[in-house]
């Protein structure tokens, strides 16, 4: 798939504030600092679509970017976010939970996990609670240009052993660099086999 347009429409306080859910859609969502608006002006190879900061917490709500005139990306808040109150943080969840939980359209969250790290139990809780709210997710690696590749394929992989601890099934998975453009290619035509599905109504 090639994005030939892709621009801002619309950041929404609540789900109910967000576009009709007449196309699909695709949500980023990570730890705050992961690099999940990077990675989406990768995906869309617009350097300033979506807002980066190298303060986390930039993003506050739900942000909506129409994408070929035929499907969403949504930029949701980071989750785990120390540095404001537990008022805002508690705001920030019952939103995020709100639109994951009953946006009709909402084809599949893709979970944004720092491929620098080893498997951290926030990420994983993360993963329990959209189990249990049988939210549709896949998982991206992210910044695999800031180690080396064995390092990031490692913790890839170690990540995906702890998953396998308590899951029976392993959705599939994606190693990125928003620098090097790794993953770009496969995320997009993930993305456009999804949408495929979506018309044809094959997708819940």
């Amino acid at each position: 798939m090639e994005i030939t347009s892709a621009k801002y429409l619309i950041s929404s306080p609540k789900v109910e504030n967000c576009p009709p859910p007449d196309k699909p859609e695709y949500a980023f969502i990570g730890r705050s600092n992961v690099g999940k608006s990077s990675l989406i002006n990768m995906l869309t190879n617009h350097a300033k679509l979506a807002k980066t900061s190298a303060s986390p917490g930039k993003t506050q709500m739900i942000n909506h970017f129409l994408i070929n005139d035929s499907f969403y990306i949504v930029d949701l808040p980071g989750y785990g976010y120390a540095k404001v109150s537990q008022t805002q943080r508690a705001q920030w969840a019952k939103m995020i939970e709100a639109y994951l939980r009953t946006r009709e359209n909402l084809i599949t969250v893709f979970v944004l996990i720092d491929s620098r790290h080893e498997p951290q139990n926030i990420d994983l809780q993360f993963l329990r609670s959209l189990g249990e709210w049988q939210v549709p997710f896949n998982i991206i690696f992210t910044k695999a240009d800031k180690s080396t590749q064995r390092d990031a394929a490692r913790n890839a992989r170690n990540f995906i052993a702890e998953m396998k601890k308590e899951w029976e099934f392993i959705p599939r998975s994606f190693i990125t660099s928003a620098v090097k453009f790794t993953g770009r290619k496969e995320i997009l035509q993930y993305i456009e086999e999804l949408n495929q599905e979506f018309a044809s109504g094959q997708t819940n």
